[in-house]
């Protein structure tokens, strides 16, 4: 498990999450259009590392 990836994970959701709702009030679809992105790949980055520790877990 990497705690580093999963920090990281977690700030680029709520960065994700701000951006979106900045875009939601201010009407710039752009804005909310990354900031949902940010968090599609925020949630990529904790599977992946929860994949990893099962796979470990397996391994083990």
């Amino acid at each position: 498990m990497s705690i580093e990836k999963r920090v990281e994970a977690t700030a680029k959701n709520i960065e994700g999450k701000v951006q979106q709702v900045l875009g939601e009030i201010t009407g710039n679809p752009a804005d909310k259009a990354e900031g949902k992105a940010k968090q599609v790949e925020a949630q990529v980055i904790h599977t992946t590392e929860n994949i990893k520790d099962e796979l470990k877990k397996a391994l083990d």
